[in-house]
Formats: C-alpha cells, sequence, structure tokens
C-alpha cells in the first residue's frame, strides 16, 4: 500500500491482472497536495464480480411532476431550524469548473424550490473543493441546473453529453437521476446520482447516497450481536418509512429476531398508534427488548412524547433508528437516551466541513460531502485511465473506495454498500460505540 500526503481521504481499488508496478508507479506519482491516496493492488483478483446486498424493486417510479416539490427526504441534518437558518454562499450555477481535459457534469438543483436550492449550492461548492485539492486534476466539471426537475434534469443531461461529458455526477432526487440515467444509458455513459431511492440505481446508473437499507442492517446485525431478540416498530407512513420497514422484516429474518409489532402512523401523528402499542413496549414487562423508529427530527419530538405518555422505558426496551437520528434535535429527546442508530464516522465529515468552511466561509450540509467524494472518485479514474475510466468494472471494484463519509462500494445493481457506526445517544449527544469498518469484504 502507498499513501500520498497527509489527508485521510483515500481511493482503493484491486487492480486488474496483468499491472505492472513500474506503470502503477508512474501514474501514482502524479498525487500530491490535500488529498491522500492509497492504492492496494493485487495480481490475482479483478474489478468486477462484487456480489451487492442492496436491494431494489425491479417496477420503475414514473418521473414526479415539476409542478410539487420532490417526496424524496433530504438527510435531516441538511433541513435547518427556522430560528437559525443556514447562510448560503453566493451562487455560482452554470459555468464550468476546473480545466482538464476529462470532461464530467455536475447537474443539481441549484434553482430548485424550497431547500433544494440550498442544498445543492453547498454539494456544487464541495465539487469545486475537490477539484482544488486534486492538485492537476484531469476533469472539467460541467455544472448544469435541473431545477429539481425529471424535465431539467433530462434537459442538463442532454446539453452536457452534448458538450463532451464522459460523467454525469448527480441529479439530488430520485426522478431526476431516473431521467438523467435514461438519456446518459442512451450515449453509453454512467451516471453517479445523489438519490436515496433505491428503485432509481441500475447498472450503469449508481447511487452515492446514505442508503436506509444499509443502516437498517447495520442496527439489526448490532442489535442482535447484544442480545436483542425482539422488535417492535413504528414507522412513519411515508416511501422512506416503507422502504425502512421492509429491510427491517428482512434483516431481522436473517438475525432471528422476533418482530412483536409493526405499525404505521400517519406523519405528525402518532399518539393512537403508540397507544395502541402499549401492552408491547410499555409497562414494567414489555413484550419486546427494542423500538425501531425510521424517523427525522421533524417527527421524533410527537413519538417521544407519546412514548413517554405510555410509560416507556428506553431502560427496558432499546430504542433503535437510522441516520435520521444524527442530530441535535433527536439526541436531545429523554425518551431516546441510550439508544442506538446506524450512521457514517463523523471525523470524516469533520475534517472535510473545516476545509469547506475555511475555503466557503459558511458550513456545508450534510450532504455536501457525498459531492465531493464523487468528483475526487471522478478525478482519482480519470488520473489513472483518462476519459475511459468511467466503466462498470472500475466503478464497482468488490474493494470498494474510501471517502470522507468512509469506506464505500458500488453494487452491479447501482445501489451502495458502506462501512458504518454504530452510535449511542448518551446526555444529548452521540458517541460511537462500534466502530465502522476501513474495508469491506470482496463478497459480502
Amino acid at each position: 500500500m502507498f499513501t500520498f500526503c497527509r489527508h485521510a481521504l483515500t481511493i482503493a481499488w484491486l487492480f486488474p491482472k496483468g499491472v505492472e508496478m513500474a506503470r502503477f508507479m508512474k501514474r501514482a506519482a502524479g498525487f500530491s497536495g490535500h488529498a491522500a491516496w492509497a492504492f492496494v493492488l493485487s495480481a490475482s483478483l479483478v474489478l468486477s464480480g462484487c456480489v451487492g446486498s442492496g436491494s431494489r424493486s425491479s417496477a420503475r417510479k414514473p418521473a414526479r411532476p415539476a409542478a410539487t416539490a420532490p417526496s424524496e427526504p433530504l438527510y435531516a441534518a441538511d433541513v435547518p431550524s427556522t430560528a437559525a437558518p443556514m447562510p448560503s454562499a453566493p451562487r455560482r450555477e452554470g459555468t464550468t469548473v476546473g480545466h482538464g481535459a476529462v470532461r464530467v457534469a455536475l447537474i443539481l438543483p441549484l434553482s430548485g424550490a424550497g431547500q433544494g436550492a440550498m442544498v445543492a449550492q453547498s454539494m456544487r461548492n464541495a465539487a469545486e473543493l475537490a477539484l482544488d485539492e486534486f492538485q492537476g486534476s484531469d476533469l472539467t466539471i460541467l455544472v448544469k441546473d435541473d431545477a429539481g426537475t425529471p424535465e431539467g434534469a433530462q434537459a442538463a443531461a442532454q446539453q452536457a453529453l452534448a458538450e463532451g461529458a464522459e460523467l454525469i455526477i448527480g441529479p439530488l432526487y430520485a426522478g431526476s437521476v431516473q431521467a438523467a440515467g435514461q438519456v446518459a444509458r442512451q450515449r453509453g455513459k454512467t451516471v453517479i446520482g445523489f438519490s436515496t431511492d433505491a428503485s432509481v440505481a441500475s447498472q450503469g446508473v449508481y447511487l452515492l447516497s446514505f442508503m436506509v437499507q444499509e443502516e437498517v442492517d447495520r442496527i439489526v446485525s448490532f442489535a442482535a450481536s447484544q442480545g436483542r431478540r425482539s422488535i417492535a416498530a413504528l414507522i412513519p407512513d411515508t416511501q422512506y418509512g416503507r422502504v425502512a420497514a421492509t429491510r427491517l422484516q428482512q434483516a431481522t429474518a436473517r438475525q432471528g429476531i422476533r418482530i412483536a409489532a409493526l405499525e404505521y402512523y400517519p406523519p405528525g401523528r402518532p399518539h393512537d398508534v403508540v397507544q395502541r402499542m402499549t401492552p408491547v413496549i410499555g409497562g414494567p414487562s414489555p413484550q419486546a427488548d427494542a423500538l425501531f423508529i425510521p424517523e427525522n427530527g421533524d417527527g421524533l419530538p410527537a413519538i417521544a412524547q407519546a412514548l413517554q405518555m405510555a410509560g416507556f422505558d428506553p431502560l427496558r426496551v432499546k430504542p433503535l433508528g437510522t441516520g435520521l437520528w444524527d442530530e441535535p434535535r433527536v439526541t436531545a429527546l429523554p425518551a431516546l437516551q441510550g439508544g442506538w442508530f446506524a450512521a457514517p464516522d463523523k471525523r470524516g465529515f469533520t475534517a472535510f466541513a473545516e476545509r469547506y468552511r475555511a475555503r466557503f466561509n459558511v458550513d456545508p450540509i450534510r450532504l455536501a460531502s457525498l459531492s465531493y467524494d464523487a468528483v475526487t472518485l471522478a478525478a482519482a479514474l480519470a488520473r489513472m485511465q483518462g476519459p475511459q475510466a468511467f466503466t462498470e468494472a472500475m466503478l464497482t471494484s468488490p474493494a470498494g473506495f474510501a471517502g470522507a463519509d468512509g469506506v464505500f462500494r458500488f453494487n452491479p445493481d447501482g445501489t451502495n454498500e458502506r462501512g458504518l457506526t454504530v452510535q449511542e445517544i448518551r446526555g444529548g449527544s452521540a458517541v460511537a460505540i462500534s466502530g465502522a469498518p476501513r474495508t469491506l469484504v470482496a463478497g459480502n
């Protein structure tokens, strides 16, 4: 293993059979500056053959209407409170970033409705930071605005490909990823999107996002390792909630855990459902020893209040959650103290956020690191392979890659796997109690 420079950000993969060490060292010698890279060389393994564990439905969902805001939730930490709105850096939509020979498109909802534009600007800044830190990058980034709609994404993808883009990074929303993917597929190009909706993933359309499926797998596996044998579930009746519930049923079956109760509640109105579940999760002799709640900081305060009224004791029934819990509004709730949730390691994002803040004088949104990692990955592959770098074989390396949010890899079906921590809520903050793996086992 060879390491270049001082940052902890790395990208690692297993090279195909027959790559010579001299050739590898000649290409790797160009890495310097803030981005650090570690390359694992193996003469006996190939890049393809990773069997993914992510699940997705075979049916494609229709594109969302342009007139409505996307129903796909953004990461909880990206929703600024009304009391302390997040400042925004000046918008620089359109244009290009960098001057390299390999052209890559970045499609984001820069003029989208609601918080989408704020998220998009932060992700655009992160892409610029990635290129700044990758000294001598071979990339030119074509920044395109899709306005947060599938129609906009289709037009942006067509324009970017007409301008010579070899890869599309983005869009943010599921319908837009699907639309851009259809255009890219016709031209034989690849998409690395940011949607959390696994149904839009496919061969050639890869999702670099925080997938609820992986978080559910991680927290259920950890709960089983700690002796939890009976889980109840309070599920918001949303797309995110339904996906989480389906994965919960699959994960508990693999771990031999009983589902004591699984109830859906209307978003924002959990009290009646919690009351109905009181015999399972409340009182001195609850029927479940864990309670799974895939909800965010908007909905959890009402749930916590209902749980307290139902006599819920987190010392008897362990609260379990997903990465949506990783925010102060959640960790401050008394009913969730001692709870466990799965999320990426914070340390990489913290280091990234410090550099982002120094560069743009504003805090990044949580999703910004995804854009940073996508551009850094594209720059590394372009350095090694040129315009032909963005192939399925390269992107679905079983060894995966490591970025600001830890190790990850793309599955052949377009979903991803990540190395996740398990964190425990203690005294109003989250503490890692089970670290994320530094490598992903090939074939798992």
